[in-house]
């Protein structure tokens, strides 16, 4: 578990891939980050939660599984490239995100880049459309690992006027939604430095995906694992309102 506030950004000092270990990076990194990391810990890197396989005083060695590099932006770093880092979270950490898991749901790739005073906006499109659901106006969403406060969205289609770097104005983009980094997070997190075209890792709030969960087998008469164990509530309501209609013939 994380909190979404990153600590520090590490840097790819090596990247391998073969047959019998798969792939592994190696990301150097601010000492204080490893004084009390161990072999075995978790750790998130952009967004991922991994696991520490070797570290050193100033760096740290971790896999990465075929299908984390399907779902996530890992697959497209490179030697230098850098990243969001942070360690998982003790009894001690001041909340001051909100609850990751480090479960990167897809990928999103920046349509719009604006400079709004000393602020940047930033507008994201998902691969997969259906994580918009769980994007809502002042929620949170987790970009590279970095916990944000989501300042527009639109679920279906909307007028962008992103200017800048982020195409002309007036041009239509469907399912997106935008955050807006300010002076001080533009400096922490590497985020802030990317641009139209790139892509980013995206968790969505995980409470979201709980509450429609929880609500759908309710209305559906669902069971824990989703099977179907009788008539839902709108199923029940309306078998009630066709047998008053019935009955009143």
């Amino acid at each position: 578990m994380f909190t979404g506030i990153v600590e520090c950004i590490g840097t790819i000092s090596s990247l391998s891939t073969s047959s019998s270990s798969g792939t592994t990076l190696t990301i150097t990194t601010p000492t204080f980050l490893l004084t009390d990391a161990h072999l075995g810990d978790s750790i998130s890197i952009n967004g991922t939660c991994l696991t520490i396989t070797s570290s050193t005083p100033t760096s740290f060695t971790v896999g990465v599984s075929p299908e984390t590099l399907r779902r996530t932006n890992l697959g497209r770093l490179a030697q230098n490239s850098t990243v969001n880092l942070e360690r998982a979270v003790s009894a001690a950490t001041r909340m001051g995100g909100h609850f990751v898991q480090g479960h990167v749901d897809t990928t999103a790739t920046i349509i719009g880049v604006k400079e709004d005073g000393e602020a940047r906006v930033f507008r994201f499109r998902p691969r997969d459309a259906g994580v918009l659901r769980f994007v809502v106006e002042k929620g949170y969403v987790t970009i590279d690992g970095a916990s944000l406060t989501v300042t527009r969205v639109s679920d279906d289609d909307g007028e962008a006027d992103v200017g800048g770097d982020g195409g002309e104005e007036g041009e239509k983009e469907k399912g997106w939604w935008e955050i807006m980094l300010i002076a001080y997070t533009q400096e922490k997190v590497v985020t802030a430095g990317k641009k139209v075209g790139e892509e980013v890792n995206v968790e969505v709030d995980m409470v979201g995906k709980y509450v429609e969960k929880s609500v759908r087998g309710y209305l559906e008469g669902l069971d824990g694992e989703g099977n179907r164990e009788g008539g839902g509530v709108l199923e029940r309501m309306v078998e009630r309102i066709v047998e008053r209609k019935l009955k009143g013939r």
